[in-house]
């Protein structure tokens, strides 16, 4: 872990009335740009533009742009922003109805397979095959919609065990809320353990350390300054004056004040990337493939089958019918009555016939 500052050691003010930003952050994009992609993150993973200007400017400049105070906000205020930015909460995986998941869980085409040959076995009068076939479908359809209620109810039970509070300033008081609570412009106070509310920039700090492992793997703890930084078009990531959502203190205090939340955070555009849709697995993708090369199959087989019976037997209606047969599956009887055939016709064929022994 690198040492320490000592010009840092001290808990520093920038709050005052100078000259307000730098020229480099007159560069900066406005706050209502679209978001900078992030250096070396995927192109829907992004750090807003607002953190990135918040990062050039002073700190009475920020208080100013996003009106507030050092003493917080209002409990007024702090609602009135909240119907604007919504609940400060990342991305999560929707619910899916009863009827949704069981709705996926039949438009398997394996599923689908299995239940057009019970259509077909009842049709064409064979109620065993079809019945068995319409068993697998119920069955494998009710294991899979019961185990992923009973996960998806485990996994909301753990959820509703989490409860991360920060500490606010509210009308000049120091308050304890939940993270959902928090909209952009709150003061905050951050000590050691603390999690990072949100996308931050550091008003106040003291040897402040913050843990930035689970955005991007490093090891060590990062130091935080509550200067600003002229370079934050260049890494928004390795921002000095900025803390994001996710990550937490590890050793320090700060005063801090919240820029964005939710969504809008760095951490919340890559929720949204996590949360969609997980890709089929190798298991999944060869069941497919193996599925649509049933179907593949019997989509050629069937027509050979029915032209050439009709042909050779000109019982069209007949044909029909021994065609989907066939591309049902064999039948095990069929091959039973052709194991015991082939010993009667070898059988008849050497028995001296009943002509021969008169004659003889």
């Amino acid at each position: 872990m690198t040492t320490p500052d000592p010009s840092h050691a001290s808990e520093k003010h920038p709050i005052d009335a100078s000259s307000g930003t730098t020229g480099a952050a007159e560069t900066l994009p406005p706050s209502d740009a679209p978001p900078i992609p992030a250096k070396a993150k995927e192109h829907n993973i992004r750090v807003s533009s607002a953190v990135l200007d918040a990062a050039g400017k002073n700190g009475y400049a920020l208080l100013q742009s996003l009106h507030t105070t050092p003493e917080g906000l209002t409990q007024a205020e702090a609602k009135q922003r909240a119907r604007t930015s919504g609940p400060n909460e990342v991305a999560q995986e929707r619910r899916r109805g009863w009827f949704m998941r069981l709705l996926i869980i039949l438009r398997n085409p394996l599923v689908i397979l299995l239940a057009a040959l019970s259509s077909i076995s009842f049709a064409t009068g064979d109620a065993r095959a079809g019945t068995v076939m319409a068993c697998m479908v119920v069955l494998s359809a009710t294991l899979r919609f019961v185990q992923e209620a009973r996960a998806d109810a485990a996994a909301a039970k753990l959820k509703a065990l989490i409860h991360v509070t920060a500490t606010v300033f509210r009308d000049g008081k120091a308050l304890e809320m939940p993270l959902r609570d928090l909209v952009p412009g709150d003061i905050i106070n951050l000590n050691a353990g603390d999690m990072i509310p949100g996308d931050v920039r550091v008003l106040t700090a003291k040897d402040l350390f913050v843990s930035q492992g689970t955005l991007t793997g490093e090891s060590y703890p990062v130091e935080k300054f509550h200067d600003s930084d002229p370079n934050a078009s260049n890494s928004p990531i390795d921002l000095k004056n900025i803390c994001f959502m996710g990550t937490s203190v590890e050793s320090g205090t700060a005063t801090a004040v919240v820029v964005v939340t939710g969504v809008n955070t760095y951490l919340g555009t890559m929720a949204g990337s996590i949360t969609e849709e997980a890709p089929p697995t190798s298991f999944d993708r060869g069941l497919s493939r193996f599925t649509w090369l049933m179907i593949q199959l019997m989509a050629v087989m069937v027509p050979l089958v029915f032209l050439i019976n009709g042909f050779t037997k000109h019982d069209w209606k007949s044909a029909f019918f021994f065609a989907i047969g066939r591309g049902r599956g064999p039948d095990p009887r069929d091959a039973t009555h052709d194991r015991l055939r082939v010993p009667l016709q070898r059988r008849h064929r050497d028995e001296p016939q009943e002509s021969d022994r008169q004659a003889a």
